[in-house]
């Protein structure tokens, strides 16, 4: 398949795909699955189609997702665009955000619990950062002092 957009060579693997492929998965780091979609998304082949899709299926962040459905669209694949995820992206989340509120001292600082929640639970840290964008840090805080206690 030939495409009349800005594609790197055409029916090979781009020499990084392993390297690719490893941070298309990292759950640790939106930022880093978002750029592998995008530059996997210059290599028309079986192996960087197939990550591409699997990004748009199953990534937790919106924008990797959504930039996984625009590759693939210019690819020429047949998508649909994703739905933002609403509600909860990580099950039981006020349970596991009051547990690290309760953890630290009575008396902390909203900085302090975001830190030990990045620290402690990238996972949940990341996927949010990612999902409410600039929203985050304001979300966050809101959940922070709606869980009261300490």
């Amino acid at each position: 398949m030939t495409n009349n957009h800005d594609v790197g060579a055409v029916n090979e693997l781009p020499e990084n795909f392993e390297e690719l492929k490893r941070a298309a998965n990292r759950k640790g780091s939106w930022r880093d699955r978002l750029n592998a979609v995008n530059e996997l998304g210059n290599w028309d082949t079986a192996p960087t189609i197939q990550l591409l899709h699997y990004a748009l299926a199953s990534d937790p962040v919106f924008q990797v997702r959504e930039a996984a459905y625009l590759k693939l669209k210019q690819l020429g694949e047949a998508v649909q665009m994703p739905a933002k995820t609403k509600g909860e992206l990580f099950k039981g989340l006020n349970k596991i955000l009051l547990r690290i509120k309760k953890s630290l001292p009575e008396g902390h600082t909203f900085e302090q619990f975001k830190e030990k929640l990045q620290k402690t639970r990238l996972d949940i840290y990341d996927t949010y950062e990612g999902d409410k964008d600039a929203e985050f840090d304001s979300w966050l805080r809101g959940i922070w002092e709606a869980l009261g206690g300490k």
